[in-house]
Parts: structure tokens; sequence; C-alpha cells
């Protein structure tokens, strides 16, 4: 039997959950990954934007981001946060991808 923590997958978390922990924490690390054109339509409150299809993505979130906390992961539908949760991970954060991304909360919250 392994004795192995889970903590090297990504966990993904709904919108809802995501509005839980902006209510009870406003300190996270909120990172969106869309490009700069679709972060010019809207973002998060709050949101740290790094595009990660840009260059540099990793060494830039190294520079930005604390590896002791949370990371909640988001784009436009949660494709790219999948894969930028994934290369955070791999650089020693804890990624949370948001899933449904900046669409899922746009919808929940007209």
């Amino acid at each position: 039997m392994s004795c192995i923590s889970k903590q090297n997958v990504v966990e993904n978390i709904t919108i809802d959950d995501l509005q839980i922990v902006l209510k009870s924490n406003e300190s996270i690390q909120l990172l969106d990954v869309r490009t700069p054109s679709e972060c010019a339509t809207g973002t998060i409150e709050n949101a740290i934007e790094i595009n990660v299809t840009g260059p540099n993505f990793s060494s830039i979130t190294l520079s930005k981001l604390d590896k002791n906390k949370a990371v909640y992961v988001y784009c436009r539908s949660g494709g790219r946060s999948k894969i930028a949760s994934e290369m955070l991970l791999k650089q020693g954060f804890r990624p949370y991808n948001v899933l449904g991304g900046y669409i899922a909360w746009e919808e929940k919250n007209k």
C-alpha cells in the first residue's frame, strides 16, 4: 500500500467553489491566463493577468506568485487554465483549475 499524497494532481473547482473562496479570503492568488485582448473585455476582480500562451509564462509566474499559497487559475472556458495549472504544479505551486472559466463566471454573475 502506498501512502503517497494526491498533491501531484491538479484539483478542479467550480465557479460556486471559487465564489466561496473569494468571500472567505480576499488575499487569494487568482490567476487569469487569457490573452491581453481577452482580459480587456473583463476579468474577475483582483486577478493577476499572465498569458499562458505568451513568452516567459513560467518565469513570470515564479516572480509574481507565492508558492506557499494556493493559486486559483482560470481562462475563457477551462482548457488553457488546465494547461497552466499543470505547468504551475510542475513548478511547485498548489493550483486549482476553475472549471468553465470566465464564461461560467459571467453566466453565474449576470
